[in-house]
């Protein structure tokens, strides 16, 4: 049985095979996913699990490089962006890394090169 914090197949075997410069998006339901993209779904009901305990599990396991933020996300919650960006912050340091960040607006996210959707 896996030891570690990452226990969900699909996402550890996506995390395993990601190299650099791929990309993949964590969001909520709203989010449209063209059919050529893999959907991993973790919805149990809403709001779980949360947005940041995804991204903090995935983040156990994976060497970031940058991070694209949906302009949406800034308008809709401006604290909790901040405590995103501060939590991806905090881990680029603890490993001694610099994060690449940008924003883009949710409906041209869409045309970006994505593997998979959260």
């Amino acid at each position: 049985m896996k030891k570690s914090t990452l226990i969900n197949s699909e996402i550890s075997y996506l995390v395993a095979t990601l190299g650099h410069t791929d990309e993949i998006t964590v969001c909520d339901a709203g989010l449209p996913i063209p059919d050529e993209v893999q959907r991993i779904d973790l919805a149990l009901t809403h709001g779980v699990p949360s947005f940041i305990d995804t991204v903090k599990v995935i983040l156990t396991e994976s060497q970031i490089e940058g991070v694209v933020i949906a302009e949406e996300f800034k308008t809709v919650s401006q604290s909790f962006m901040m405590h995103c960006l501060m939590s991806l912050i905090l881990k680029s340091h603890a490993v001694a890394s610099r994060l690449a960040f940008s924003m883009c607006l949710m409906r041209s996210s869409r045309r970006r090169h994505v593997r998979a959707v959260l």
